[in-house]
């Protein structure tokens, strides 16, 4: 283990302020308005949108609050700002150039994910309906507000609520060669050209300097 993928949920109220000290940082306000500041800047986000960066930044929420999901990757053994949603130990090889890759998945009622792999690992959070995510054997159901992880190269299947329509937001640690293109691979090859029932929506797909 050499790095720390960490997710923090935080709620502010209307006008409060939280720092963020430097690091491979997204930030995606689930609800709400904010202001990140960062370096001489000022970025305002709305509902589903993110801020990227590695430099110290602060988040002021708007009139109505605001609900944030903050991922960071820091080196294995640096201290937590806070209590961690969910956290998770990854291997980075210092000779692979690796980016940061923020996106949202959604399901339609009864949607699913044929089983697959990506190329990195990744920390996902359940924004409405529900899940099952079935991998090494075992079936997790999935509510909103939670998270898990996916290392990556373990297979996974998703099935998404026939209820309610399902999302998620993830942030995954990607090699650079996949900037622009999709990191999924169909594990039994007659999958790979099947419909699929989720959209995805790319917010940040940056560099970065682990």
């Amino acid at each position: 283990m050499t790095h720390l993928l960490r997710l923090y949920t935080e709620s502010l109220e209307a006008g409060a302020l939280a720092g963020l000290p430097a690091s491979n940082r997204v930030v995606y306000l689930a609800t709400g308005s904010a202001v990140v500041r960062s370096d001489g800047q000022a970025s305002s986000l709305e509902a589903n949108s993110t801020w990227c960066g590695s430099t110290a930044a602060s988040v002021t929420a708007g009139k109505n609050g605001a609900r944030l999901l903050c991922w960071e990757l820091v080196r294995a053994g640096a201290a937590s700002r806070a209590t961690p949603t969910l956290e998770a130990g990854i291997t980075l090889d210092a000779a692979t150039g690796y980016l940061m890759r923020c996106d949202r998945v959604d399901f339609p009622l009864g949607g699913e994910a044929l089983t697959h792999v990506h190329q990195g690992p990744g920390i996902r959070c359940l924004l409405n309906g529900q899940i099952r995510i079935d991998t090494a054997g075992h079936s997790t159901h999935i509510n909103p507000g939670q998270a898990w992880f996916e290392a990556g190269p373990e297979p996974v299947y998703a099935a998404a609520s026939r209820d309610t329509p399902t999302g998620f937001a993830r942030v995954m640690i990607l090699p650079r060669s996949c900037q622009g293109k999709s990191s999924i691979r169909y594990v039994r090859p007659e999958d790979a050209d099947k419909p699929k029932s989720q959209k995805y929506q790319i917010f940040a797909d940056e560099f970065i300097e682990p």
